[in-house]
């Protein structure tokens, strides 16, 4: 439980390893539950499951292996497809599972995962049959930090598939922090009958809402404003979906703060998305809503974890088009630094400034912040990193 932040965007904490955390804490608690992974457990940074329970294995094993055991309640095979089919058998039991995995390689289950919506579809329609858990996906190793591995390991894919589905069935889940991973994980393990897909980075990223907040995301659609980054009577509205989106938007209105102080902008962060809306199935934004936090007629300048079309629809169904400007993968992808890889598809913090700048009427301060963006490229060429400075 986080009471409060006192500082938002100061404090660094793992997201990967707060998950790690808290299935540890549901495998310990639930022997039930069941946690299936490509060989990806540690390279995802869920290690800590490791502390109380056992993979499971029934050849011999070596000193240096990783706890084993035949009754292994941690299941590791290097195919998406088998591990995919053996949770949905033990969900068919009734019994609560999750699956991780890098999230370019999620899309090979897409196929199964439509068939499983389709069960769902007509098990409500089955009055003998009971509800059965959710379809848990924790996607990690996503497109936008893929340091090491590259264009072949970057791919957002599956969370536009899944929300092209005329279904009130699925979520697609972006926590920002850790009270937000809290409130997801306590969401994913209390849903029935639909398919939940969270995405989040397995490095470090700033800690920005309190568990109330958190909370409030799941009870009230979907979205909210950030009050600290908010001013009275807003010209420009940001929003973002996704840690890193969210980062790099707040990151960008500091710099925006920076030189222009008196610029009034609102940011409004959004934490699920479904099909035609923001929200979850179960709780979807109101449009009353929508209006209140983005207001009529102001531009919406967004930034979107996965395709910028995807979260565009779903913006384009509340509201008029032609205010939106949306910022996401452009399926632009390379073994490059951080900085570099979102400014491959112009969603790093200075293209982002320099949309607001632009919308501000400030076409000077808009190619202030690309020299700098820029001056960055430079530097990575030479030293490998990107600016200190500027991460």
């Amino acid at each position: 439980m986080i009471e409060r932040v006192e500082h938002p965007g100061t404090e660094l904490i793992n997201l990967a390893k707060t998950f790690g955390h808290l299935l540890r804490e549901r495998l310990e608690k639930d022997p039930r539950f069941y946690f299936f992974s490509p060989d990806e457990t540690t390279s995802n940074r869920f290690t800590e499951v490791y502390d109380v329970e056992k993979r499971a294995w029934n050849l011999p094993r070596a000193e240096f292996d990783l706890p084993e055991a035949e009754n292994g309640r941690i299941v590791e095979l290097l195919s998406e497809n088998a591990l995919f089919a053996a949770m949905i058998g033990h969900l068919g039991n009734g019994e609560p599972a999750m699956m991780g995995s890098y999230e370019a390689f999620f899309s090979i289950v897409y196929p199964q995962i439509l068939q499983q919506l389709k069960f769902f579809k007509q098990l409500e329609a089955t009055p003998w049959r009971s509800n059965l858990p959710a379809v848990n996906l924790l996607s990690t190793s996503m497109c936008w930090r893929q340091d090491h591995n590259g264009f072949s390991h970057q791919s957002p894919a599956l969370i536009s598939a899944l929300l092209a589905v005329p279904s009130a069935r699925v979520n697609c889940l972006f926590p920002v922090d850790d009270a937000a991973a809290e409130k997801t994980f306590e969401f994913m393990l209390s849903s029935e009958n639909v398919v939940n897909l969270t995405t989040f980075d397995k490095n470090e990223t700033p800690r920005w809402i309190d568990s109330y907040h958190a909370q409030f995301l799941f009870d009230n659609g979907g979205a909210s404003i950030y009050g600290f980054a908010s001013d009275d009577n807003p010209e420009i509205i940001l929003t973002a979906a996704g840690d890193l989106a969210t980062r790099e938007m707040l990151r960008a209105r500091e710099l925006v703060k920076r030189e222009l102080p008196e610029a009034r902008l609102r940011f409004v962060g959004i934490n699920s998305l479904t099909y035609g809306a923001i929200g979850t199935a179960q709780t979807r934004l109101a449009q009353k809503t929508f209006d209140d936090y983005f207001t009529f007629e102001r531009p919406i300048i967004a930034s979107f974890h996965g395709y910028p079309a995807t979260l565009r629809d779903i913006l384009g169904s509340y509201t008029d088009r032609r205010r939106l400007s949306v910022h996401g993968f452009l399926e632009e992808g390379s073994t490059t630094t951080p900085l570099e890889m979102l400014a491959l598809s112009h969603n790093s913090r200075f293209d982002l400034a320099a949309d607001i700048f632009e919308h501000l009427g400030h076409s000077d301060l808009a190619a202030k912040m690309l020299t700098q963006l820029a001056e960055n490229r430079d530097y990575t060429r030479l030293f490998g990193v990107d600016k200190f400075e500027l991460t």
